[in-house]
């Protein structure tokens, strides 16, 4: 398994992916009825080679999410911190105050008012690419650390969250597992912005699903038609889907 997507709910995908695409400098995949593709390239010369790019996908909502964020974008801003902010804004960002106080970052709103964040400089987020990290909210760092570390075969570094891991390559963005502020309820609705992984060649999707289960996920069976794709939540309740291997695998 290898992650793959990065999943954002939209109003208007369009919309959205269009700030995403120019603030990321993504190469566009698809852009239609049903959402918006993009491909951030982590290391173009490895062209289609799992950890050498993530795509960000926007699909389609009814209403705008009102729910807190479990999982976010920090993005690179290093020395270059205050041109990404000045460019976010220029293509329609705002800033944003959620009580972050007096804080080396700076937290910004999308063109739909989804929180992210860019970063002053770390030693941790050098040559990440454009996404520095995905925090992601959890009940037991270490512990999640440990599942989407199975999940993804990313592997543990340091960094500055809680828990992290990172591509095996040291290529794209780290995955920061941070002490959630509340936990996960039924009744918050899925995260508007979720992970996908995709299954390997050979790989036995019965399998997957027993193991993430073993390991304090759960399946999810969501109303929402036939789809090929199986949804899940991580131990602390956050959603992700995984997506069978590419067809000829």
């Amino acid at each position: 398994m290898h992650l793959e997507n990065i999943v954002i709910d939209a109003v208007d995908p369009h919309r959205l992916g269009g700030f995403w695409r120019q603030l990321l400098d993504a190469e566009r995949l698809t852009d239609g009825p049903e959402g918006f593709e993009m491909r951030v390239h982590l290391d173009p010369g490895n062209g289609p080679e799992p950890g050498a790019f993530l795509d960000v996908c926007l699909q389609p909502v009814p209403v705008p999410p009102t729910e807190a964020l479990r999982l976010h974008l920090d993005l690179l801003g290093g020395p270059g911190q205050a041109e990404v902010v000045e460019r976010a804004l220029a293509l329609g960002a705002r800033h944003l105050d959620i009580g972050q106080g007096d804080v080396p970052w700076v937290v910004l709103g999308d063109v739909e008012g989804n929180p992210f964040c860019v970063m002053e400089e770390r030693a941790a987020y050098r040559g990440t690419g454009p996404i520095a990290a995905l925090p992601l909210d959890s009940a037991d760092p270490a512990r999640d650390r440990e599942f989407w570390s199975w999940l993804t075969g990313w592997a543990p570094v340091e960094g500055v969250a809680d828990a992290s891991l990172r591509h095996p390559s040291r290529r794209g963005p780290l995955l920061e597992m941070c002490a959630e502020p509340a936990p996960k309820r039924a009744a918050d609705g899925k995260n508007r912005i979720h992970l996908d992984v995709r299954l390997g060649a050979g790989e036995d999707a019965d399998a997957v699903a027993a193991e993430i289960v073993a390991r304090g996920g759960a399946e999810q069976h969501p109303d929402w038609g036939d789809l090929p794709w199986r949804v899940f939540t991580d131990p602390s309740g956050n959603e992700f889907c995984v997506l069978p291997a590419p067809s000829g695998a």
